[in-house]
């Protein structure tokens, strides 16, 4: 016996795209209830929506054999569903074949941003050269000028004192 979903709106931002593939049913687990796409993806913990979209990236019969794991991984699947590639081939061909133009893989994906990251740091790179520059040139403008002031140092010869003496009497000064 076979129950018919109630629809509902989509939750993802992707869309209803996929909802004809996430709702369409399945069969019944071992306890009667219906399963659809949607439920048998959420009972491993794996977000529907997204694994929507990547079984419409990838070719056919790859998309076939990995939807096919995951129903012949169900528990009691042997009994229940006695053919888990013709129900997923059934299912798979529910899914809106994705060009490489209207939706682009995570490899693109990661291009852009490596694109854009390479942008940022090349500015990251030219204001750290212009700080190091600037550095070097405030300290060798600071290093070419001997300070105006100078340091008077009146006991630099204190290695001839007498211990206990002043600096005076050291040098046979006597006032």
């Amino acid at each position: 016996m076979v129950r018919k979903m109630t629809r509902c709106l989509s939750l993802s931002p992707l869309g209803s795209k996929f909802d004809a593939f996430l709702f369409a049913p399945m069969g019944e687990d071992k306890n009667g209830m219906l399963l659809s796409v949607l439920t048998v993806l959420a009972r491993f913990g794996i977000d529907p929506w997204l694994e929507a979209a990547e079984l419409a990236r990838l070719p056919e019969e790859t998309a076939t054999q990995r939807l096919t794991s995951f129903i012949a991984a169900l528990p009691d699947a042997e009994t229940v569903h006695p053919d888990p590639p013709r129900i997923a081939a059934r299912l798979i061909a529910l899914l809106p074949r994705v060009t490489f133009i209207s939706a682009p893989s995570r490899g693109t994906a990661i291009g852009v941003n490596a694109a854009n990251n390479s942008r940022s740091l090349i500015y990251m790179l030219c204001f750290s050269v212009a700080i190091v520059v600037l550095l070097f040139g405030v300290q060798s403008i600071v290093a070419g000028h001997p300070p105006s002031v100078r340091v008077h140092k009146p006991f630099s010869d204190v290695s001839g004192m007498r211990s206990g003496s002043t600096p005076n009497e050291s040098n046979g000064y006597q006032p």
